[in-house]
């Protein structure tokens, strides 16, 4: 049996901070240690200590990867992989989900020949918000965001074929990367419509694979810390 579980980092803001779309430019440290930690006691309650680690080489990832080997009592190293680092959010990175919807609402209008500066704010919100709901459904990239998408299948795809007879194989990525990761099932187009790929922080996704070359979503987005 050939195990690949995949996990979303900690959490970036305190409760109270607004939130921005954090990307693979804005490289921000952990602000808590329960989700990360919550990751390695979950993994070994139900006996998939790790035998190796990758993480995407960011702060967040790198600092998860640290507190889930600690917590699972795993002694193997956390080793950087860039291949798994966070999506690049463009003219999107670091603003509010407010900001985001406001300009995507906008180029959606003017792709359509209207004038965004002749609609209201409302309008062009549930415009931007039809855009962000497209991206966590369906994965459907929004205008101008830097996301190569066959790329990212194709990073999952060689990591599955990575995973030896026997391991147990942690990668600790982040939200707009992990949800590429089901391309792995062979039905990726099937897991977006009955599954929601947008995985919380500090979420667990867990594959299985008998043959190296069929793997099988055992567990999706399970928020391990309110589990341990």
């Amino acid at each position: 049996m050939k195990t690949l579980i995949i996990a979303r980092h900690g959490n970036t803001f305190r409760k109270g901070e607004t939130p921005t779309r954090v990307g693979s430019r804005t490289d921000l440290e952990l602000v808590e240690e329960e989700r990360g930690r919550g990751i390695g006691l979950y993994l070994k309650k139900n006996g998939l200590v790790p035998t190796r680690i990758l993480a995407a080489p960011l702060k967040r990832t790198m600092g998860t990867a640290a507190l889930a080997a600690e917590a699972a009592g795993c002694t193997c190293p956390v080793e950087p992989d860039h291949r798994f680092i966070e999506v690049d959010y463009g003219p999107d990175e670091n603003k509010t989900e407010e900001e985001v919807k406001a300009r995507l609402g906008a180029v959606d209008a003017a792709a359509e020949g209207l004038d965004p500066a002749t609609m209201t704010a409302e309008e062009l919100d549930a415009r931007g918000a039809a855009i962000i709901d497209r991206w966590n459904a369906e994965a459907i990239v929004p205008d101008s965001w830097k996301v190569d998408v066959e790329q990212i299948c194709r990073n999952w795809q060689s990591l599955a074929a990575e995973v030896k007879d026997g391991e147990t194989l942690l990668c600790v990525s982040s939200n707009g990367t992990i949800r590429f990761a089901p391309v792995i099932t062979g039905d990726y187009a099937a897991f977006c419509a009955e599954n929601d790929i947008k995985v919380a922080t500090g979420g667990v996704c867990v594959f299985t694979s008998e043959d190296g070359t069929t793997w099988t979503c055992q567990e999706w987005g399970v928020k391990a810390f309110k589990l341990v």
